[in-house]
């Protein structure tokens, strides 16, 4: 009986977590939504080209050297960039 019941509290669990879910909306991504500022031009100006090189370097990971000096208290790059989630605004 103790097994049954338990297997019923959770049964009951997961079914409440697929409803709530389920009800959730995601927002739909279209090419067309994007506006005409967020587009990258071809031809980009020296000092936009050295921003964007700068940002690149500094979007890495932290080096094992600096996790072996800190005893492993500095273990990722907070300020990591992802290039789909996070824009830059240049």
């Amino acid at each position: 009986m103790l097994v049954s019941a338990n297997t019923n509290s959770v049964l009951r669990c997961i079914h409440a977590n697929i409803e709530r879910c389920a009800s959730l909306s995601f927002p739909s991504f279209r090419c067309g939504s994007l506006k005409r500022s967020d587009k990258m031009a071809a031809h980009k100006s020296f000092r936009i080209k050295q921003k964007l090189a700068k940002k690149l370097k500094q979007n890495r990971s932290v080096p094992q050297w600096v996790r072996l000096r800190t005893g492993n208290t500095i273990r990722y790059n907070a300020k990591r960039r992802h290039w789909r989630r996070t824009k830059l605004k240049l």
